[in-house]
């Protein structure tokens, strides 16, 4: 059989996916899955632990294989999408994590980024990176582990860290520490990059207090990623593609064109907008982000991001026991609102009256970026 086939590797907030697709961009059977324990240490505080992202991404790369018949010699390579902003610091001799990665939900920064904010720093931050300040980002997470695990700061400055979103943990332990690089689409998430000139940024570093030395080289999305570690699937095969997980579904929704936008529903929901060359500052506190980088150019576009859409349903479900299924909440949608026009239809006062759920359970994004705020 020729090496025709690739492997997509999904890595989201909830859980982990391999998927298989043939030369056409065909779904290839069934993917594989395996769902991703949440840690909440605290009001606001949301972890994931790095050992268990890399052994499920490896274990769902194996099954999906042996599912389909399939060896690692069948595959022509291997793509990679992530939660964004999500980080992890490690140490580069081991490639052991120095805590849990501190998930894009966190809240726990939001005091240093309303310091910054006082400080004046938000235009320099928006004018170059084209985000807010805001805890959802990169930078003050790395800041935050730096400065609460014991002695990582000192070895931080002797090189002996490497930090990084989850594509760039995935990488580097797929290639058994060979790899320490990340995508422009990921990179634009962190609040250290300047998503113009296409660097990291050491104004930005300085000003987040994340030493540049941490941070992975940047590449464009369809670049080299070397190849995985022989024992991991049965034979080396080439890591050719990386994307966060909002423009990896714009890309595979084929939104190319400017003007062409897309919304995905995951555990958030998130609209893109392709701007093409452009990269606009919006005057309603929507961000500006890298859309893709090929060939070294970088196309933008404008985001609205919702922190709370899956996770609302979950909670819905695990925490207040409406339903046990997802798919039930359509009908019990359609029967609150055929009771709100007839109150005398109503279960109940509450309902006849109308009962609305603000799900700021990590904050609010797009347009307040309210922090602090908490579901009501």
């Amino acid at each position: 059989m020729s090496a025709d086939i690739l492997l997509a590797i999904d890595q989201g907030t909830t859980s982990t996916r391999a998927l298989l697709f043939d030369a056409d961009g065909r779904l290839r059977g069934a993917p594989a899955q395996k769902e991703l324990a949440q840690h909440f240490p605290a009001p606001g505080q949301v972890e994931h632990d790095p050992r268990e992202i890399r052994d499920a991404t490896v274990e769902v790369c194996r099954r999906v294989l042996a599912e389909h018949g399939l060896a690692a010699t069948d595959l022509a390579g291997i793509g990679i999408t992530n939660q964004r902003e999500t980080v992890v610091v490690w140490d580069r001799a081991t490639g052991e994590p120095l805590h849990r990665a501190i998930v894009w939900q966190d809240r726990r920064t939001a005091k240093t980024c309303a310091r910054l904010r006082a400080a004046g720093a938000g235009d320099l931050v928006q004018e170059r990176t084209g985000l807010l300040l805001d805890p959802y980002f990169s930078a003050t997470k790395i800041a935050w582990i730096l400065d609460h695990v014991p002695g990582a700061r000192r070895r931080a400055a002797d090189g002996e860290l490497a930090a990084g979103t989850i594509d760039t943990w995935l990488l580097w332990q797929l290639t058994g520490g060979a790899v320490h690089a990340t995508d422009a689409t990921n990179a634009s998430r962190t609040a250290l990059h300047d998503i113009h000139r296409q660097r990291w940024d050491d104004e930005l570093c300085a000003l987040f207090d994340v030493p540049p030395s941490l941070l992975p080289e940047v590449r464009d999305g369809a670049a080299d990623f070397g190849e995985t570690a022989p024992d991991l699937l049965g034979a080396p095969v080439p890591l050719r593609g990386v994307a966060g997980d909002q423009q990896s579904a714009a890309i595979g929704q084929a939104c190319w064109a400017p003007g062409s936008s897309k919304c995905t529903y995951g555990t958030g929901a998130f609209a893109l907008l392709n701007t093409g060359r452009d990269a606009p500052r919006s005057k309603h506190r929507l961000l500006t982000t890298v859309a893709y980088r090929l060939d070294g150019e970088a196309r933008y576009a404008m985001e609205g991001s919702i922190f709370s859409a899956g996770s609302t349903m979950q909670w819905l479900r695990d925490g207040l026991g409406l339903f046990r299924d997802a798919k039930e909440s359509e009908a019990m949608a359609r029967r609150a609102d055929a009771a709100r026009g007839d109150g005398a239809a109503a279960d109940d006062a509450a309902t006849a009256a109308g009962v609305h759920l603000v799900p700021a359970f990590t904050g609010l994004g797009a347009p307040h970026w309210d922090a602090d705020a908490r579901g009501a």
